[in-house]
């Protein structure tokens, strides 16, 4: 039996591409697109329809310093295992979309562009799957970081779902609109204060507040997940026998941080505690054999989670029709 070494297949590859040319001169019959098509995933869970919106893909350049308990060549080896560019991280952004079957309900609301120019087509990929910003009935915000809801509202400050009833976690709004705990920020956490408020100040009663732990609307339950922020939030989803745990920012890259759950990035506000929180989450996905979908997991951000040694392993949705 003939090896097949790489130097086979190279010759082989070269020499049907030899056989196969085409005649000098010819081309495509219509020009290259140059765009990616609708960022529009649905699945079913139960009765509940989801739809994954894509918003984009935040390309963050970390340094040695970006894991506290983890040195930057671990880093590096973990993203070059995982076929990604070092000293980068990529963020994807998925907000998730639950149609109930009496309720239209938005998980977060993306970046509005406000982040980055590869982030804000979330409204885009809503009317490419035939929704509009007025059809939202209930949005659900994990936490207040900017590419969780900044999409509320325009750059201009204008509301963006006219007919949506707000909800957000107690803790987290405590937190972030605390005067006091603004004027001991610094750097970018200052940001995000300051930016929580151009958001919420004047809708505030507009906004209703939920300790996590709570059924929100049936078939939606609230889940404290602390640690990335002081009130981060997850949410569980149940529809008939199937259930869905939507991670938020529990577990952000799933090649650094659902391999490596204990490391703890810069951006966990109190690292042990989100240690505590992603592997309780993940030995409980894993457990149970549920679907979940997270953030910034990429798109279209659903999937399972397996035991992998000592750290889990994700294994992605396969595409499917409803």
């Amino acid at each position: 039996m003939t090896d097949l070494t790489r130097r086979t297949m190279i010759a082989a590859s070269v020499f049907a591409a030899s056989a196969l040319a085409l005649p000098r001169g010819s081309r495509a019959a219509a020009p290259q697109a140059k765009t990616q098509g609708p960022g529009v995933y649905r699945y079913k869970l139960g009765d509940f329809e989801l739809t994954a919106l894509y918003d984009g893909t935040w390309y963050l350049p970390i340094d040695d310093k970006f894991i506290r308990n983890a040195s930057g060549a671990r880093v590096d080896k973990a993203l070059a295992k995982a076929f990604l560019p070092l000293h980068v991280l990529p963020i994807t952004i998925t907000a998730l979309l639950v149609h109930t079957g009496t309720k239209l309900v938005l998980i977060d609301t993306g970046s509005a562009g406000q982040i980055v120019d590869s982030a804000g087509f979330m409204n885009a990929n809503m009317t490419a799957a035939g929704i509009a910003p007025a059809d939202i009935d209930v949005i659900l915000i994990s936490h207040f970081h900017p590419d969780h809801i900044d999409g509320i509202k325009t750059k201009d400050g204008d509301k963006v779902f006219p007919n949506a009833e707000i909800f957000v976690p107690e803790p987290e709004w405590t937190f972030w609109m605390d005067d006091g705990n603004q004027s001991r920020a610094t750097g970018s956490v200052l940001k995000y204060f300051r930016n929580a408020r151009r958001i919420f100040r004047d809708i505030a009663k507009e906004v209703h507040r939920f300790k996590p732990g709570v059924e929100l609307l049936p078939g939606i339950i609230s889940l404290p997940a602390y640690g990335h922020t002081p009130g981060h939030t997850a949410f569980a989803l149940q529809s008939r026998t199937e259930h869905l745990l939507v991670m938020s920012d529990t577990v952000r890259n799933p090649y650094l941080f659902v391999r490596h759950p204990d490391w703890q990035p810069i951006f966990d506000m109190d690292g042990p505690q989100a240690v505590k929180t992603r592997r309780h989450m993940l030995d409980r996905a894993a457990a149970d054999r549920m679907w979940v979908e997270a953030y910034h997991f990429p798109f279209p951000a659903c999937g399972h989670i397996v035991k992998a040694g000592t750290g889990y392993e994700l294994l992605p949705s396969m595409w499917q029709p409803l």
